[in-house]
């Protein structure tokens, strides 16, 4: 949010720049000026999100999470190297197979590489995760399709063996 004077000025200076006095355009010059100072290979944080194709929230998230660093402030503005495009980039994809926000932090810890017996331990941990929901899936999807295949034989004179299914007692282990 501006700033009750700041916004003042920049209600001024529109309203300069259209009477097209030529002091407004010195003015409008001189903030176009001070607007491209910010460090090319820096980024706000509504640009570092634009970029990365995220949210601001999310960019915030990252940071309270430990995932992204918190810049220090250049006056009232915070400027965001543009390496944080990639960093969010590896993240999303990481989040994209699976890996929790936790997996991620370890991952982006040990991503100079160094450690590589680290990041397959993470991997292969994720992956024996991913190996017992196949399972159990691949159980489910058996079963389902069972109990569809006896539903569509037994026809409308007996009860519908899904809806037995579903309400039987529970098998003890």
């Amino acid at each position: 949010m501006l700033v009750p004077a700041l916004a003042n000025a920049l209600i001024l200076i529109k309203h300069r720049l259209d009477s097209g006095t030529a002091h407004a355009a010195k003015l409008g010059g001189m903030m176009q000026a001070n607007m491209s100072k910010a460090p090319i290979d820096r980024l706000t944080i509504g640009r570092l999100a634009k970029a990365a194709e995220v949210g601001i929230e999310t960019v915030r998230y990252y940071q309270r999470r430990g995932l992204l660093p918190v810049p220090r402030a250049a006056g009232a503005v915070r400027y965001y190297a543009t390496s944080q495009v990639r960093r969010i980039g590896f993240i999303k994809k990481a989040q994209a197979l699976g890996f929790s926000l936790n997996e991620i932090a370890t991952l982006l810890d040990l991503a100079d590489g160094r450690n590589r017996w680290a990041v397959q331990a993470v991997t292969s941990a994720r992956l024996a995760e991913i190996e017992t929901k196949l399972t159990d899936l691949t159980r489910m999807q058996a079963a389902l399709s069972e109990l569809l295949h006896q539903c569509r034989a037994t026809g409308k004179a007996h009860p519908c063996p899904i809806i037995e299914a579903l309400a039987a007692p529970a098998a003890a282990d």
